[in-house]
C-alpha cells in the first residue's frame, strides 16, 4: 500500500504521523511511504532521516494526498486537507468529531474511510490509541496549572506544594481515567492536596488502593463537584465519554464561588470541554479569564512536548497502521473488531453511534 504523511498544519502542532522508525517498519513490510517535506522537522527529523528509512519525499500536502492510498496524521484534518480527500482514501488520525460538525460533514462529503484513533478499542475495554496522549495531557495539566497559578501569569500566587508552615494548593481532578490518574501522579509528586472525583465506585476503589493516603477520592455528584470547585485552587477536567461530547460538569455559576486567580485546565476540550465556560485555545494564546478564573483549554496539549508525544503515539498506532496497510481498510476492520470500532465515517455516512448522537446526524452501521 502507498502510505502518505502530510506535515501537520494545526496551530503550533509539531508532531508527525510516522517517525522514521515507523517508516522503516512499513517499508520492510513492502509498502511505500510518501512524506511531505519537513513533516518531521518539529521533532528534529530531517527529510534525509526519512529517506534513510525508505520513504520518498513529496513537495507538498497535495502531492502526498494524490500519491497515497492511506493518510496517517496526528490531528484532525484542516479544511484544506479535507478538500484533498477522495473516496479511495483511508484516513487514520485523531478526529474528535463530537465537537466538530463542520469537520464531520466535510469528511462525509469526501467519501473517504475515516478511522479515529480515539475510538479504537481493546480487549481490556480501553482506548489504546488515546491512552498515550491522555497520559501526556494528564501529566502536562499539572505542569501548566502550576505555571498559571503563579501571580506573574495572573494566577492566585500559590505554590502547588506549599512550604513548611503554609498549606499546599488544593487540586480537584474530575475523572479518574488515564488522564486523571496521570494528573494525580504529578500533583502528588509536587505535594499538592489532591482529590479525584469519579462516578464509577469501582474505579474510585482502584484509585484508593493505588495511591493510598496520598490522595482523597470522592463520588462525583453535582453537589460534590460544586463544593470541590469552590475550594480548589486548580481544577483538572479529565472526563471522557468515548466518541461523545464531554458532559459539562462545571457551570458558569460555579465560577462565582471560586477564588480569584484559580485555574481550570480542560483536558476534555477536544470533545467539547467539561466546563461550561470552555472554548478551545491554542499554544499561541493558551489562556483566557472568565469571572477572574484562568481557563487553559488548548486542544492539542501534547503538541507542546511534541517529541515525547510523537514517539508515544507511534508506539501505539504502528501495529494498526501495519494492519491497515497489509490488508486494506475493509479487510483489516473485518479481521479486528477493535480497529472497526475506530471507524467514524465512510461512504458519506456516520458510522459511530456516539458521534452521530452528539452531532444530531443519522447513524448507519458499517456492517
Amino acid at each position: 500500500m502507498r502510505v502518505g504523511v502530510p506535515k501537520e498544519i494545526k496551530n503550533h502542532e509539531y508532531r508527525v504521523g510516522l517517525t522514521p522508525a515507523s517508516v522503516a517498519e512499513l517499508t520492510a513490510a513492502g509498502h511505500s511511504v510518501l512524506i511531505e517535506t519537513n513533516a518531521g522537522i518539529g521533532i528534529d527529523f530531517t527529510d534525509a532521516d526519512y529517506v534513510a528509512a525508505g520513504a520518498t519525499i513529496a513537495p507538498s500536502a497535495a502531492a502526498v494526498f494524490a500519491g497515497a492510498d492511506m493518510i496517517v496524521k496526528v490531528k484532525e484534518p484542516q479544511p484544506q486537507e479535507i478538500a484533498l480527500l477522495e473516496p479511495r482514501h483511508t484516513l487514520f488520525t485523531y478526529l474528535h468529531l463530537a465537537a466538530d460538525k463542520a469537520q464531520a460533514e466535510g469528511l462525509m462529503k469526501s467519501g473517504a474511510t475515516c478511522i479515529a484513533y480515539e475510538t479504537v478499542t481493546s480487549d481490556a475495554r480501553s482506548l489504546p490509541l488515546l491512552k498515550p496522549m491522555s497520559e501526556v495531557a494528564g501529566r502536562m495539566s499539572i505542569q501548566v496549572g502550576a505555571h498559571y497559578l503563579e501571580k506573574e501569569q495572573g494566577g492566585r500566587g500559590v505554590l502547588l506544594g506549599g512550604v513548611p508552615g503554609v498549606a499546599p494548593a488544593r487540586v480537584a481532578i474530575l475523572g479518574g481515567g488515564v488522564a486523571g490518574i496521570n494528573a494525580a501522579q504529578i500533583a502528588v509528586g509536587q505535594r499538592a492536596d489532591v482529590t479525584i472525583y469519579d462516578i464509577n465506585n469501582d474505579r474510585l476503589a482502584e484509585l484508593d488502593l493505588h495511591f493510598g493516603s496520598q490522595i482523597k477520592t470522592a463520588y462525583a455528584s453535582k453537589a460534590a463537584v460544586a463544593a470541590a470547585v469552590a475550594r480548589a485552587h486548580l481544577v483538572i477536567g479529565a472526563v471522557l465519554v468515548p466518541g461523545a461530547a464531554a458532559p459539562k460538569l462545571v457551570t458558569r455559576e460555579m465560577l462565582k464561588t471560586m477564588k480569584r486567580g484559580s485555574v481550570l485546565v480542560d483536558i476534555a476540550i477536544d470533545q467539547g470541554g467539561c466546563f461550561e465556560t470552555s472554548h478551545a485555545t491554542t499554544h499561541a494564546d493558551p489562556v483566557y479569564e472568565v469571572d477572574g478564573i484562568i481557563h487553559y483549554c488548548v486542544a492539542n496539549m501534547p503538541g507542546a512536548v511534541a517529541r515525547t508525544s510523537a514517539f508515544a503515539l507511534n508506539n501505539a498506532t504502528l501495529p494498526f497502521v501495519l494492519k491497515l496497510a497489509n490488508k486494506g481498510a475493509e479487510a483489516a476492520m473485518r479481521a479486528d473488531r477493535h480497529l472497526a470500532a475506530g471507524l467514524n465515517v465512510s461512504a458519506g455516512k456516520i458510522r459511530h453511534a456516539a458521534v452521530a448522537e452528539a452531532l444530531e446526524l443519522p447513524f448507519e452501521a458499517w456492517n
